[in-house]
């Protein structure tokens, strides 16, 4: 059932009585009622972490059958593939884990079982992430612009529409793969321009000063430190970014440069979104890889339900981290926009207007 974009979405009740009977009037009130309760702050003031949160939860429950159905088409797949790293090439991940060793020793890092645990770690992820590329620039981006689109439908008072997400996807698909393609880029030349700058810091200590390797690592933390929190501003540009992409015409470094402005002056925000998603999968990861990939009780039946309950349970932190990123889109362009006494109109319904009757 579509839902009126105007104003007030409560239906004319004198149009009711004549239409519907008083069961069906009760049902649309209730209905309306909700999503009036979900989009009563569409003009949205400066919203913290755990508003967006709250936020998200009140989305999902009006839209559930529509995001229940990205999680089960797009989003697990992708998770089971993640999770069990199916496609990563051991020979390659040692291989690779050998010549970050290498170049660590050489730059006077001590092989500490820290150091080792992060080159190996860094190495399966490197091999992981380009094997599983194909995946994630389909399925995953799919499933991020569908999201987007369903939120979108919330705040425009519609229903998820599947008919309406494909034209949609149909008309913005070139520029989204290209703003992700611009993500992967920028992504790959953080980590890359981290390496180079870890060497350089280390050799220095460790060729030029002369200090001993135990004391290399403190200032080899201190630049570690430095990147996690560069790295995590660039992937909540990134994210809105890929959103903005969805929303807006625009794509690739235009994308990429229109995030950093709307997130301005709401980087915490954006900081603790990204924190609470980073924990929340991690923790399932952990649990996979212990209860999954290492546990197993007798002849390994607790793989039958707790792997796919895993792949359930990482799959529904993705999506949240998707929905909590457009609803933080939301928040950051309807405050600019009231700042600038602008008026806010749906996004992607005039894209289905001339195609869909």
């Amino acid at each position: 059932m579509e839902v009126s974009s105007g104003l007030n979405p409560r239906p004319n009740s004198h149009a009711l009585d004549r239409d519907i009977d008083h069961e069906e009037k009760e049902a649309a009130d209730i209905e309306n009622l909700e999503l009036e309760t979900v989009v009563h702050d569409y003009h949205f003031r400066s919203m913290s972490a755990l508003e967006i949160l709250r936020e998200t939860v009140r989305i999902l429950r009006y839209n559930s059958a529509g995001f229940m159905a990205i999680v089960a088409v797009l989003i697990c797949p992708v998770s089971a593939v993640v999770l069990s790293n199916v496609l990563v090439n051991q020979s390659l991940s040692k291989w690779l884990s050998i010549r970050l060793l290498l170049i660590a020793k050489s730059s006077g890092l001590p092989l500490r079982p820290f150091v080792k645990h992060s080159c190996q770690k860094l190495s399966e992820t490197v091999v992981s992430v380009t094997l599983s590329f194909p995946l994630f620039i389909t399925l995953s981006l799919l499933s991020k612009a569908a999201v987007v689109y369903s939120v979108d439908c919330t705040y425009s008072r519609r229903k998820f529409d599947s008919s309406k997400l494909y034209v949609i996807v149909s008309k913005i698909w070139k520029r989204v793969v290209f703003t992700y393609l611009w993500v992967c880029l920028v992504v790959s030349g953080c980590v890359t321009l981290f390496l180079v700058l870890l060497i350089v810091v280390s050799s220095v200590f460790f060729l030029i000063m002369g200090f001993p390797s135990d004391l290399i690592l403190y200032p080899a933390m201190v630049v570690g430190f430095l990147f996690s929190v560069v790295l995590a501003n660039t992937i909540i540009i990134c994210n809105i970014a890929v959103v903005i992409s969805v929303l807006e015409d625009v794509s690739g470094p235009q994308a990429l440069l229109r995030s950093s402005s709307l997130i301005k002056g709401q980087t915490q925000v954006g900081l603790l979104i990204f924190l609470g998603s980073t924990i929340g999968m991690a923790f399932v990861e952990g649990l996979f890889e212990h209860r999954v990939k290492t546990l197993s009780y007798g002849d390994g039946s607790s793989r039958i339900w707790e792997g796919p309950l895993l792949v359930v349970m990482y799959s529904f932190v993705v999506l949240i981290d998707s929905m909590m990123s457009a609803v933080f889109y939301f928040s950051c362009k309807s405050y600019r926009m009231e700042s600038a006494n602008e008026e806010n109109e749906p996004v992607l319904e005039a894209l289905t207007i001339p195609s869909v009757q």
